[in-house]
């Protein structure tokens, strides 16, 4: 097992943190399920079914292959290994502990998109089968991202792999947690290049059945406190070994391999919102499955961006992924939002505020008119709630208390729920909140997980027992039962609380002339990003400025500007610490 640091720029070093606990991975989902999973003894089977260790370590390191953007290097697996041996071994059989990766390549010359899904196996282990070898197309743009359903990922090479891919962990010591992303911004640029000249067609995002427009991973009524985070990927596990989930291994590993999924955003909007209101997803030929058409990351992104309207959900200084310890970071916020195509700010001014206000007053709003078609799907994590709008609500109800929209607004949480033997079985809504008291409203009770810089893990539950069940995560980060119908399902999870994120760790130099394909000018027309307004007097704005939250109209934002760099450098040394993670 390989434990030493690449330590070439400084960027690598051994993470010092209190441990925290991972994040509830989620196992399954509808369509996903039908498709993907393996019938076992007459019911599915998945990798949570796998008796976890107790207390795994959350902390893991993924060594990158050689030269990622390349057809070798995405066939050849990721390697993942604990951070610090100490706090105990990494399994990617382990659901709380498995990492992704999803990679999506474009074709300059047609605009055409597919998806390559790397494989990560255990450091020593050999595949349960040869990853598939894609075949890529002449001047291919390749953009790699990464997911975990532990707390701190950290990425590390041993060949150079780091900067070959243009990798970026988060800001110096600081990872962001559960997200990476390697040419993210050449991809997004090739893409948007490929979109302006007709080539690329993102499809229009459909009527939902309550006549909205359906969701993006960029709607208010469909984000938390760290929006655009983790993968659509799927691996088969057959005892501690993996093999990429396609037809071909599913068949030749005879019944016996078992469905790893990461809890994600995406594939919360893709396979549960997307099922209930009757959307269908963008999606593109895998290239490792004989052309079957799949979602990811990339894809919500690019659609988002093509399709959201006002007000659109950006990644906000708040998101307690992207900050320093407890400080918000402007540089941190943007190297996020560079990997999933969002425009850089240079203050973020109020903007913590505003995401707080549209994502309570439009989610609220959309969930209670939505009521009885969210009910109608199963929950993600049955352990936490009893069905799609339940889930939803009390994913909400986290997000409120770990963005710090109370202390922002001035309000107490909006959202009560009800519960049942632990579980979350109906919630009601207060509008903007009532204002905040001195002391806890009556009835309120308060459940606190503090992580290591003492932020607030937990969430507060007004006039219920706080909705954490033994075992499963306060995150949408849920596990889905096995069922062999077309509904969503979910089975318990295996961790309670707010999900800590990011421990120490390195961010890799992106180098000139390394990106997989051809350079794209900067001045090119890109996808609608964020239209934050230039920081003025409020006497020399015009009212109705489009915030950098995405696009609200709405007075502008004092202090919010638009960053006139490109991009932040990612080997800037931060402080050590690194942000709690957020919720699904």
């Amino acid at each position: 097992m390989r434990n030493e640091r690449h330590n070439s720029r400084g960027r690598h070093e051994a993470p010092r943190r209190a441990r925290r606990q991972p994040r509830r991975p989620l196992v399954a989902a509808v369509g996903l399920l039908v498709a993907l999973a393996v019938v076992v003894g007459g019911r599915l089977a998945f990798a949570a079914d796998n008796v976890a260790e107790a207390q795994p370590n959350p902390n893991c390191t993924l060594i990158v292959p050689a030269d990622p953007l390349s057809s070798a290097g995405l066939a050849t697996p990721y390697r993942l290994t604990a951070t610090n041996p100490r706090q105990g071994a990494c399994h990617e059989a382990n659901a709380q502990q498995a990492a992704f990766v999803q990679g999506s390549v474009l074709d300059p010359a047609t605009g055409q998109v597919s998806v390559y899904n790397p494989l990560v196996i255990d450091d020593g282990q050999q595949p349960a089968a040869a990853p598939v070898t894609p075949q890529l197309p002449a001047g291919a743009v390749v953009g790699v991202w990464f997911g975990f359903n532990g707390t701190n990922l950290t990425l590390r090479d041993d060949t150079g792999g780091l900067a070959a891919g243009n990798c970026v962990n988060g800001l110096g010591k600081a990872v962001f947690g559960q997200f990476a992303h390697c040419n993210a911004p050449a991809f997004f640029d090739a893409a948007n290049v490929a979109i302006g000249a007709g080539k690329l067609v993102v499809p229009p995002l459909g009527t939902a059945q309550d006549g909205q427009d359906c969701p993006t991973t960029r709607d208010f009524s469909a984000v938390d406190q760290d929006q655009s985070d983790n993968l659509t990927t799927t691996y088969l596990i057959t005892g501690r070994s993996a093999a990429q989930n396609t037809a071909a291994n599913r068949a030749a590993l005879g019944g016996h391999g078992k469905v790893q999924v990461n809890g994600s955003d995406n594939l919360l909007v893709d396979e549960f919102i997307d099922k209930a209101l009757g959307c269908t997803p963008f999606k593109a030929p895998d290239l490792a499955d004989n052309g079957t058409m799949v979602t990811a990351l990339a894809l919500n992104e690019l659609q988002a961006a093509a399709g959201q309207k006002a007000p659109v959900a950006l990644v906000p200084p708040n998101d307690p992924m992207t900050k320093v310890g407890k400080t918000v970071s402007v540089e941190k916020l943007n190297l996020y939002r560079a990997g999933v195509d969002q425009s850089p700010l240079d203050n973020p001014g109020d903007l913590g505020t505003a995401y707080c206000q549209d994502m309570i007053d439009i989610q609220q709003k959309r969930l209670q008119a939505d009521r009885d078609l969210f009910r109608r799907v199963t929950s993600p994590d049955k352990a936490a709630a009893n069905n799609l709008f339940s889930f939803l609500a009390n994913r909400l109800m986290g997000s409120f208390t770990n963005l710090g929209c109370g202390d922002l607004l001035h309000v107490n949480n909006p959202v009560t729920v009800q519960m049942k033997n632990g579980v979350v079985v109906d919630a009601t809504f207060f509008g903007k909140g009532t204002p905040v008291t001195a002391a806890p409203t009556a009835g309120t009770k308060t459940n606190n997980r503090h992580g290591d810089n003492g932020e607030n893990n937990g969430w507060t539950v007004a006039g219920a027992s706080p909705v954490q069940p033994t075992g499963v995560t306060s995150s949408a980060t849920a596990t889905p039962s096995a069922t062999a119908t077309p509904t969503t399902t979910a089975t318990p999870s295996t961790t309670t609380g707010a999900n800590p994120t990011a421990a120490p760790s390195a961010t890799a130099a992106p180098s000139a002339g390394t990106n997989s394909g051809p350079s794209v000018p900067p001045s090119t027309p890109a996808a609608p990003k964020d239209t934050a307004a230039p920081a003025a007097s409020a006497a020399s704005k015009p009212t109705g400025v489009p915030t950098a939250t995405g696009g609200a109209v709405r007075p502008a934002t004092p202090g919010a500007t638009r960053a006139p760099d490109p991009r932040p450098d990612p080997h800037k040394v931060g402080d050590g610490s690194a942000p709690k993670s957020g919720n699904f």
